[in-house]
């Protein structure tokens, strides 16, 4: 007998966005390039070879980020314990609202994601850097 869903997806993003803040595309492109601001890419690694990346943004695997989080872990990524605002994205903007009130709920602040995650970036025309062709194909 299938298990009955409860709570479903929709319902854990829509209470995520009721806790953090959302920030335009926009505001995030504005954001970019600064010392004190820390973009946080959630994709998978296959979506950043297909799509590319954002300059400086740090990939940090949804699976992972609460273990890079957490000083005690021993997996913990010094780069979660700067002084700094936390810009989340993924590639629409629901596992960026899960993440983002994840990193709130473990006492990170100042957080908050990108409305439309990289697709938006993408069409706002933010900078990507590009991923390489692989041997024998062409460049698009």
């Amino acid at each position: 007998m299938p298990q009955t869903i409860t709570t479903g997806f929709r319902k854990l993003v829509d209470d995520a966005l009721a806790e953090i803040e959302t920030i335009d595309v926009e505001t995030a492109i504005g954001l970019h390039g600064r010392d004190d601001v820390v973009f946080v890419d959630l994709r998978d690694i296959r979506e950043l070879a297909r799509t590319g990346r954002i300059p400086g943004a740090v990939h940090a695997p949804r699976g992972m980020l609460e273990f890079w989080i957490d000083p005690d872990s021993p997996y913990h990524k010094p780069v979660f314990a700067r002084d700094a605002r936390f810009v989340f994205f993924c590639a629409g903007g629901w596992r960026s609202a899960l993440a983002a009130q994840t990193a709130q709920r473990m006492g990170m602040r100042p957080v908050c994601h990108i409305d439309g995650g990289f697709g938006a970036w993408e069409k706002a025309g933010g900078p990507i850097e590009r991923p390489e062709p692989a041997p024998g194909e062409a460049a698009s």
